[in-house]
C-alpha cells in the first residue's frame, strides 16, 4: 500500500478506509496485515492532523490516533511474543499469473544486520534457469543489510545430461560469492523433497514450488525478463515461521 503524501487526503478519507480495513482484518485475527494497515492509516491521520487549524477537530484526531496507535502497539507485542514462542505463522497464497513477488519483495522484511548464515533447501537447482534463480537470491543477499557469511545448498544432483552444466553453474557461483567474502556449501541428496529457507535470526520460509516459482518470460526481451516484480508467477503458497533456533539442514 503507497503512502499518501501530505495534503493528499485533506478530508481523511483514505485514513478512513486504511483504518477500517485494518479493524476487519484485526476482527478476523489476521494480525501482521492488520498491523500493517494500522500504521498505514495512523500515518494518514498525522498528515491529516498536520492540515487542520479546527481545535475541536484536532483534539478528536488526536484522541483517534492515541488509540489506534495504542491497538497496534498491542498487536506488535503479540507478535513479538509469538516470535518468542516460536507460535509465529505468516501464510502468503501466490495467485496463477501474479505478479510483485520478487525475491526482495517476499525476502526483505526477515533479512537484518543479524543475518549472517542461510540454509536452502530445494531439490531442483538443475537447469540454466534454475541455477539463474539461486544467483539472483544469493545477489539478494549480499545486497541486503544482513552480514552473510555463509550459505548452505542442499539440493538433488542431476544424474542425467545436465549434470555438467549443474556442477559449473553451482561452481562458478561458489566462486563469485567467495570474491564477496561468503562461503558457499553444496550438499547433495537423492531423497530431498522439502523445499525452505531458513535464516540464523529465526525466520523461516516454506514455498511450495522452491525458487522456481516464476514462469518463463515471453521473450528475452519482455517486461519481467530482468525485474522479477513484473515476471508472472505460477500459483504457490508461502509459510513463513519464526523459530527461536534454526538448526541446520
Amino acid at each position: 500500500m503507497a503512502r499518501s503524501g501530505l495534503g493528499q487526503d485533506p478530508d481523511g478519507t483514505a485514513a478512513v478506509a486504511v483504518l477500517k480495513r485494518a479493524v476487519e482484518l484485526d476482527s478476523e485475527s489476521r494480525y501482521p496485515q492488520a498491523l500493517v494497515c494500522y500504521q498505514e492509516g495512523i500515518d494518514l491521520l498525522l498528515q491529516v492532523l498536520k492540515g487542520t487549524k479546527d481545535d475541536t477537530k484536532k483534539c478528536n484526531l488526536r484522541k483517534k490516533i492515541s488509540d489506534y496507535m495504542d491497538r497496534a502497539e498491542n498487536i506488535k507485542k503479540y507478535l513479538d511474543q509469538e516470535k518468542e514462542d516460536g507460535k509465529y505463522h505468516k501464510q502468503i497464497k501466490i495467485e496463477e499469473n501474479a505478479t510483485g513477488f520478487s525475491y526482495e519483495s517476499l525476502f526483505q522484511e526477515y533479512l537484518n544486520e543479524t543475518v549472517t548464515e542461510v540454509w536452502i533447501e530445494d531439490p531442483y537447482i538443475r537447469h540454466t534457469h534454475q541455477l539463474y534463480n539461486f544467483l539472483r537470491f544469493c545477489e539478494m543477499l549480499i545486497k541486503r543489510p544482513c552480514k552473510v557469511k555463509t550459505i548452505h545448498l542442499l539440493t538433488s544432483l542431476d544424474e542425467g545430461g545436465g549434470k555438467e552444466q549443474q556442477s559449473n553453474g553451482l561452481r562458478e557461483i561458489k566462486e563469485s560469492l567467495r570474491s564477496h567474502g561468503v562461503l558457499l556449501e553444496v550438499d547433495y541428496s537423492s531423497s530431498i523433497h522439502d523445499r525452505e529457507i531458513r535464516f540464523n535470526n529465526g525466520w523461516m520460509i516454506k514455498i511450495g514450488r522452491g525458487l522456481d516459482y516464476f514462469k518463463k518470460p515471453q521473450s528475452r526481451f519482455s517486461l519481467g525478463y530482468c525485474d522479477f516484480d513484473l515476471r508472472p508467477c505460477h500459483e504457490t503458497t508461502v509459510d513463513i515461521f519464526h523459530n527461536k533456533h534454526t538448526k541446520k539442514i
